[in-house]
């Protein structure tokens, strides 16, 4: 996210990034402010008013850019002057879409006294806890399995951990919408750490519109997203979307209610009778 620095005219402002960088900024300002970068100090000048305009630091070594929205402003009489900035940096962010957040290192100094021996059920529960991640697993699913049967191919962006499943095709899923008259079948699955996004093909079974609302569906499920708010009538282009399904610890054959079938009420007298 760009950072917002004011800056009074005539006054100079300097900000602290602790990093050998190159200041990059806009021809049109190259007479309207004064910069100057020594040893991880910017100093910022302006000569009259300025702008908002968006200023580029470059680190070095790394080629890391920061970006930072400058404006200077006319000084208003008994107005105090600005104080330095100082840029602190925090966790990386993910490389990759989805990636993992890696872990800031504690940089408290105050001994702690040890801890008793876990079990080994305790050791195996913290080895096998899923990472932390920039955005949520079902989040990234749902979109990756979106990317993976509406766009190209060679547009889907890879997220380390997706791996794709089979799912039980057997599965009756007539229980997940029961109050409406649409057909449901699986389009497919994948996984990420502990979690599973099924997609179903939903389609309108009847001749009349049909709205879609996540609220009707029935199973345990952690998120559901349709691919689009409603069904057209049956024959229409728009009869048929995808129902994005996540759900946690198991796949979706768990995850839906079980259809009772009915009772055959002569079959039930004969195991009565022992026939």
């Amino acid at each position: 996210m760009p950072l917002a620095v004011p800056l009074i005219v005539d006054q100079e402002r300097i900000i602290f990034v602790d990093q050998n960088v190159r200041v990059g900024l806009p021809r049109s300002i190259n007479d309207k402010l004064r910069v100057q970068s020594i040893g991880g100090a910017i100093y910022l000048q302006a000569k009259e008013p300025i702008e908002p305009t968006r200023l580029q630091l470059q680190n070095v070594q790394t080629g890391e850019i920061i970006l930072v929205d400058i404006a200077a402003m006319p000084p208003q009489k008994d107005q105090a002057a600005l104080e330095p900035v100082k840029i602190v940096a925090g966790e990386s962010s993910p490389t990759r879409y989805g990636g993992t957040v890696a872990k800031a290192p504690s940089k408290s100094s105050t001994r702690t006294p040890p801890k008793p021996e876990a079990s080994s059920d305790e050791e195996e529960a913290e080895e096998e806890a899923p990472p932390k991640r920039e955005t949520p697993a079902p989040v990234v699913l749902t979109r990756y399995a979106a990317q993976m049967l509406y766009a190209p191919l060679r547009t889907v962006e890879p997220v380390n951990g997706i791996t794709q499943v089979k799912p039980d095709r057997k599965t009756d899923l007539s229980n997940v919408m029961p109050t409406l008259p649409a057909g449901v079948s699986v389009l497919g699955a994948w996984r990420l750490d502990d979690y599973w996004v099924t997609a179903l093909k939903v389609r309108n079974q009847t001749s009349q519109r049909l709205v879609l609302d996540p609220r009707e569906l029935m199973g345990d499920f952690v998120t559901a997203t349709f691919q689009h708010s409603y069904l057209g009538a049956r024959g229409d282009a728009t009869d048929t979307t995808t129902l994005y399904l996540v759900t946690r610890g198991h796949g979706i054959a768990q995850a839906v209610i079980p259809v009772v079938g009915q009772i055959d009420p002569r079959a039930s007298a004969e195991r009565a009778h022992g026939r």
